[in-house]
């Protein structure tokens, strides 16, 4: 069977196992013959004069837009979109703990000191707990429905200084969220801005308030209603389904979204419900970045979870475990290519968010002060499901994954682990034992080199260099279930970073667990850079998104670039047709905030120029 390697091999050795089920893996070939207009960005379909397509015969659009022009509207309609799609989460977020502090939803606060720490930033009086969320939510969702002319209020608050004044002098400070998306959309529209550096500074914009409010704010409010994360061990892959057990797979972004349920599941009517059809209860197996959020919150939901069985693109392959009797999602990363699946092994599959609304799935909007009911409807839904398949479908639940990787890392329980502060961190990188951080994030795709293929090499390439790796997002999944966030991956490090984290108990790569976690990364990197009294952009710290699949991606890299770090990516961003655009990219973007995109789709070349510019970095600070 023809199909796409990956650098999980018992996950491959499953597929070809089971040659009746089509995945995106097996679609992977006959997509080979890619758009060349399309990989350099120079197709505009934006009018019915086209679509346009630029060559060097034809330079020009009819209505006389350039490469540049074309390049540029077409990146950052994609930024808009991305950062769309976090600033949707958050806007949740905000409304269900708004809920949660207005005793509407049953639920409790779980995560007080955030709560407290979180009030204190922005200067909100109240001292009672349920009206400190309230003025919480409202404070964020005022900021995100701001005109645009209005500076969202909280970005000062949340910002490394440095990086503010910055952004100040650069004039990239955003207005009001949903209006920076808003006017992004309008600016790169037919026959607008034709100015492509304009439009790069807009998706700075976007990038910065991606980044602050669509991750880092959601993670802070996820903390507040469903408990801070809290290092521990966890079991992953697809052994952690329970066949015994009616397991509801989740999928998307939205942690919030499923309290109620996770609460639900575990109460003795629950259990009783289970019990009608044979199964010993109800278990969440988590997949996509809302998996990598319950495993990080793992010691709050013990009962409830099963456990992260892996990234986007094993979604396919963990429903032809047949083990799964239920799919609810809320956001993306939920592949179109389940539904197929899910029809051929019976599994019903339910939407809480009419933005991920599966073709052939039920919509059950999601409502705060109706959770318990939901969860109740969930219930009912699984066990029906539980009841018509399970002797009609085999479960094959393969060996597959560890029992040992580490997670519930957060910037507060790693700061917790070291004893209080980021000091031993910072000695280690002083005297060269770790040579610097490497923030590894981002998707999961199929093109580069196949299924985290990427993503593994690099990892393991820069670890052989005594630079330890933080990752987050599905990079996390697929590093997790290769046995990188293991503490017996120590043996693959370099000797120095060998030492410390056999000493410690630790894996070389630190699991900050989604996507969203992109935005604890940052914590990290402003608390680096404040304990040296410099700029994040001079710490020995590089980010690598080498398998990057969407638009959510160039949002974050927005972010990551408005930060001033180094980016390197495996596949470009659309962008090469135009020399103007890939040259502010690549480098001109330095002169302004610091950072840069680098290309560079081998995995030891990429690995060498990473740990050049962390050499480089070292250098300048004097280490």
């Amino acid at each position: 069977m023809n199909m796409c390697t990956s650098a999980d091999s018992k996950l491959i050795d499953f597929m070809r196992s089971k040659p009746e089920v089509e995945t995106s893996f097996n679609r992977v070939p006959g997509q080979a013959i890619k758009c060349g207009f399309g990989m350099q960005g120079v197709c505009c379909r934006l009018c019915s004069n086209g679509p346009c397509r630029i060559t060097p015969q034809t330079p020009k659009g009819v209505c006389g837009a350039t490469a540049d022009t074309i390049v540029a509207r077409n990146f950052l309609r994609a930024v808009a979109a991305g950062a769309a799609c976090y600033l949707h989460i958050v806007e949740n977020t905000a409304n269900n703990l708004r809920a949660v502090g207005q005793g509407k939803t049953g639920l409790t606060i779980k995560g007080p000191e955030t709560l407290r720490e979180l009030a204190g930033v922005l200067e909100i009086k109240e001292t009672d707990p349920a009206q400190q969320a309230v003025k919480v939510a409202d404070r964020v969702l005022e900021d995100l429905y701001l005109p645009r002319e209005q500076q969202m209020a909280m970005v000062e608050k949340l910002a490394y200084q440095p990086r503010f004044r910055r952004w100040q002098e650069l004039g990239i400070l955003p207005g009001g969220a949903k209006s920076e998306v808003f006017d992004a959309v309008v600016k790169s529209s037919t026959n607008l801005s034709s100015d492509p550096v304009d439009m790069l500074l807009h998706a700075l914009k976007l990038g910065i308030a991606t980044g602050l409010y669509g991750l880092t704010l959601t993670n802070y409010l996820n903390d507040i209603m469903l408990g801070e994360p809290q290092i521990a061990t966890a079991k992953v892959g697809f052994s952690v389904v329970e066949p015994d057990y009616i397991n509801i797979m989740v999928t998307g972004h939205q942690h919030a979204l499923i309290g109620s349920l996770q609460e639900q599941i575990v109460t003795p009517g629950a259990v009783a419900l289970a019990g009608r059809g044979g199964a010993k209860g109800f278990k969440i197996v988590g997949c996509t970045c809302v998996g990598q959020d319950m495993q990080l919150r793992g010691a709050h939901c013990r009962e409830a979870f099963a456990g992260h069985a892996g990234n986007n693109f094993t979604s396919e392959a963990l429903l032809a475990t047949g083990g799964i009797d239920l799919v609810v999602s809320e956001f993306n990363c939920t592949l179109p290519g389940i539904e197929p699946i899910c029809e051929q092994f019976l599994v019903r599959q339910i939407c809480l968010d009419d933005v991920a609304k599966k073709a052939n799935a039920d919509y059950v909007r999601f409502d705060s002060s109706e959770g318990a009911a939901i969860a109740e409807k969930i219930m009912h839904a699984a066990l029906a499901s539980y009841t018509r398949r399970r002797d009609k479908v085999q479960v094959d639940i393969p060996v597959h994954g560890h029992d040992d990787a580490v997670t519930g890392i957060s910037e507060k329980s790693l700061k917790k682990f070291l004893g209080g502060n980021f000091k031993p961190l910072i000695d280690l990188i002083a005297n060269g034992k770790i040579k610097g951080v490497a923030g590894v994030v981002g998707c999961s795709n199929l093109t580069a080199k196949g299924h985290d293929v990427f993503t593994v090499g690099l990892t393991e390439e820069l670890i052989k260099r005594d630079i330890i790796v933080l990752s987050a997002g599905c990079t996390s999944g697929g590093l997790e279930n290769a046995g990188l966030t293991s503490p017996g991956a120590a043996e693959l490090a370099g000797d120095n970073l060998k030492e410390i984290c056999r000493t410690l108990g630790i894996p070389p790569v630190l699991n900050f667990g989604p996507c969203l976690a992109i935005g604890r990364l940052e914590i990290v990197a402003a608390e680096l850079a404040n304990a040296l009294d410099i700029d994040i952009p001079q710490l020995p710290l590089v980010l690598s998104a080498p398998q990057w699949l969407e638009e959510q991606a160039l949002a974050d890299g927005a972010f990551g670039l408005a930060l001033g770090l180094p980016l390197h990516l495996a596949i470009p961003p659309f962008v090469s047709g135009s020399k103007l655009v890939s040259k502010v990219l690549t480098e001109d973007m330095e002169q302004l905030t610091g950072g840069k995109v680098i290309l560079e789709g081998e995995i030891v070349p990429a690995a060498e120029k990473l740990a050049e510019i962390i050499e480089q970095k070292r250098k300048a600070l004097g280490l």
